[in-house]
C-alpha cells in the first residue's frame, strides 16, 4: 500500500484536519514520517525563519523514530488508535516522558527533564497521537506579573501572531495557539486557568476548548489553581477538538477533581451526529469591551444567521457582576499558586534546583533575562498567603464559586432555558507593548473559568485580518452539547482563514492606501 506514496513529494500539511491527515494514512496516500516531516519542515520555515513565529520552544527528539514505528505497525496491520500517527503538540507546562524539559517558559525549569507522562499526555499516545514537541508559552502561564506580556517567555521568547506579525497571540496558551494556526502541527492541547485557551484560540482563528474542570487530569502539568486549572484542546475545527477531548478526558486516581470524569465523558466526535441549530435556545450576551464596532457588526451579523437557521435567541440582559468578583478570585488563585506550584516542584528530579516558590522569585531576581521586561509581584504577593485552611481564602473561593455557578451561569440557564450562553469570545489581537503590558481583551470568558464550566469558541471571521472569535458556554459537563453547537454554527458561518503572516495590520493594501493623504 505504501508504494502508493509519491517518491520525494512533500506531504501537503497546511490546513490538514486530522480526519483527513488520518484518511491519506490510511490510504497509503502519505506516511506517518512523511507527516512528521512536513511539520518540521514549516517549523524550520515559519518559526525558526521567515516569519520567526517563536511558537515552539522545543522539538521531541524521538518523534521520528516514533513515526517509524507507527508506519511499522500500519504495515503489520496492527490495530491503530483514532489519532494515529497524528502529531500533537503540548504547551510546555504539560510534562512528557520524551527527553523534553517541562520549563513553563522559564529559565528556573530549564533542566526540569521529567521523564514521565502527564496522564492526558498518556492518554493522547495511548490513542495514536505523536508528540511533536512543546510550545512556547506566557511564563508561567502568565501568572508571575500583573504587567505581564502574553506570550512571552525568558526560555522561548516572544510567540508572534501568525494574522499580524506585531500583534499578541494572547496567552498563556499562545504557543500552541499560534502553531495549531500555522499549520505547524496537525492539533495542540493549551491549559487554562482564565482564558489561557479560549482568548489564544479567539486570537489566532482557532477552535478552543476550555472543559469542565475534573474532565482532564492535571497531574504533571504545572499548576496555578487546583479550583481553575483545566488541560483542554486547541484546534483547527471541532471535529478536530472532539477527537482530542475523547482521548483526554478521564478519571485519575492522583487528582481528586477527575473523579466524575470517567461517568460523564463520552464520545464527543459521535456527539457531533446531526449537529443543529435548529430550536436552540441560544442566550444572547451583549459584551463591548475590548470590543471594536467592528466586531460588535459581525456579531450581530452572525446573530441573524443563526436565527435563520433556526436558533432561538434570548437577549440576556440580567447578568450579574458583582464588582468584588475579580478579588475573590485572585485571592483564591494566589493562595492555591503557593500550595500547588510548591507540590510541583517538590516532585520535580534533584535536577530542579528552584523546589519552592521563594526559590524561584529568588532565582528571577538573581537572573536578569526573566525580569528584564516585567517584574514578580504576583508571584510575591502569594508568597504571602497563608494557605488553604485561611478563612480569608476559604470565604473567597466560596463566594467566587457562587456568584460564578449558583446565581450566575446556573441562574441565566435556568430562567431562561438555554441550551448556552452565547457572546462575543474575545476582542481581537493588540499591538504587542512591552512599556505598557497587555490589553484587556475583554470578552465573558471570566465566569466560566472561575465557575470551572465549560467555554467553547469557534471563530466567527475577521476584523481587518484579524480573527475573532463566537463563544458558547454551559454547565458543568456540558461538552457534548456545546461542541455540537459549534459544529453546526462552524459549517454555517465558516470563519476561519488560514493566516496570512502579515507584517501588521497596517500592511495590508487597503488599510495602507488609507492611511496615506489623499491625493
Amino acid at each position: 500500500m505504501l508504494a502508493a506514496v509519491v517518491a520525494g513529494a512533500p506531504y501537503p500539511a497546511a490546513e490538514k484536519s486530522i480526519a483527513q491527515i488520518e484518511a491519506d494514512l490510511a490510504a497509503g496516500r502519505t506516511t506517518c514520517v512523511a507527516v512528521v516531516q512536513a511539520y518540521l519542515d514549516r517549523i524550520r520555515d515559519l518559526d525558526r525563519q521567515g516569519p520567526a513565529l517563536h511558537s515552539i520552544i522545543a522539538l521531541n527528539p524521538h518523534v521520528m523514530a516514533d513515526a517509524r514505528a507507527a508506519d511499522a505497525a500500519r504495515a503489520r496491520g496492527e490495530h491503530l488508535g483514532p489519532l494515529a500517527g497524528v502529531p500533537i503538540i503540548l504547551k510546555d507546562n504539560i510534562d512528557s516522558d520524551d527527553d523534553t524539559a517541562t520549563t513553563a517558559g522559564s529559565l528556573a525549569l530549564r533542566d526540569n527533564v521529567t521523564h514521565r507522562d502527564a496522564p492526558l499526555v498518556r492518554r493522547l499516545t495511548d490513542a495514536g497521537a505523536l508528540i511533536l514537541g512543546k510550545a512556547n508559552l506566557s511564563e508561567w502561564a502568565n501568572i508571575r506579573s500583573d504587567h505581564s506580556i502574553s506570550g512571552w517567555s525568558a526560555v522561548g521568547g516572544l510567540v508572534r501572531n501568525p494574522y499580524a506579525l506585531d500583534r499578541n497571540a494572547c496567552g498563556s496558551s499562545a504557543g500552541t495557539g499560534a502553531a495549531v494556526a500555522a499549520s505547524l502541527v496537525a492539533a495542540g492541547v493549551g491549559t487554562e486557568t482564565n482564558g489561557s485557551i479560549t482568548c489564544p484560540s479567539s486570537l489566532t482563528g482557532l477552535v478552543g476548548l476550555k472543559p469542565t474542570v475534573g474532565l482532564v487530569s492535571r497531574t504533571y502539568v504545572v499548576p496555578i489553581s487546583h479550583t481553575q486549572d483545566t488541560a483542554g484542546p486547541m484546534t483547527r475545527s471541532v471535529a478536530d477538538a472532539a477527537l482530542l477531548l475523547t482521548a483526554m478526558a478521564g478519571s485519575d486516581p492522583k487528582d481528586p477533581a477527575t473523579a466524575e470524569a470517567d461517568r460523564h465523558r463520552t464520545d464527543y466526535v459521535a456527539a457531533l451526529a446531526g449537529a443543529s441549530l435548529k430550536g436552540k435556545r441560544l442566550g444572547v450576551v451583549r459584551v463591548t469591551d475590548g470590543m471594536p464596532p467592528a466586531e460588535t457588526a459581525l456579531f450581530e451579523t452572525t446573530l441573524k444567521k443563526l436565527a435563520e437557521a433556526g436558533a432561538v435567541l434570548v437577549d440576556v440582559t440580567d447578568v450579574h457582576r458583582d464588582p468584588s468578583l475579580g478579588d475573590a478570585e485572585l485571592t483564591v488563585l494566589l493562595t492555591e499558586l503557593k500550595v500547588d506550584l510548591n507540590a510541583y516542584l517538590a516532585s520535580t528530579s534533584p535536577s530542579v534546583k528552584t523546589r519552592t516558590l521563594q526559590d524561584v522569585i529568588a532565582f528571577n531576581a538573581a537572573t536578569p533575562r526573566e525580569l528584564a521586561i516585567f517584574g514578580q509581584e504576583t508571584f510575591e504577593a502569594a508568597e504571602q498567603t497563608k494557605g488553604l485552611d485561611d478563612p480569608a481564602y476559604l470565604a473567597a473561593r466560596e463566594k467566587a464559586l457562587r456568584l460564578t455557578r449558583q446565581e450566575g451561569i446556573d441562574a441565566i440557564l435556568a430562567k431562561h432555558d438555554l441550551d448556552a450562553i452565547v457572546a462575543p469570545s474575545f476582542g481581537p489581537a493588540w499591538r504587542t507593548d512591552v512599556v505598557t503590558g497587555d490589553h484587556d481583551a475583554g470578552g465573558v470568558g471570566s465566569y466560566a473559568a472561575i465557575a470551572g464550566y465549560p467555554h467553547l469558541t469557534v471563530p466567527m471571521g475577521q476584523v481587518m485580518g484579524l480573527p475573532v472569535g463566537f463563544s458558547f458556554i454551559g454547565p458543568a459537563w456540558s461538552e457534548a452539547k456545546l461542541l455540537a453547537l459549534g459544529a453546526a454554527f462552524e459549517a454555517l458561518v465558516q470563519g476561519r482563514r488560514a493566516p496570512t503572516f502579515a507584517p501588521s495590520v497596517e500592511s495590508r493594501d487597503d488599510v495602507a492606501a488609507a492611511l496615506e493623504p489623499s491625493k
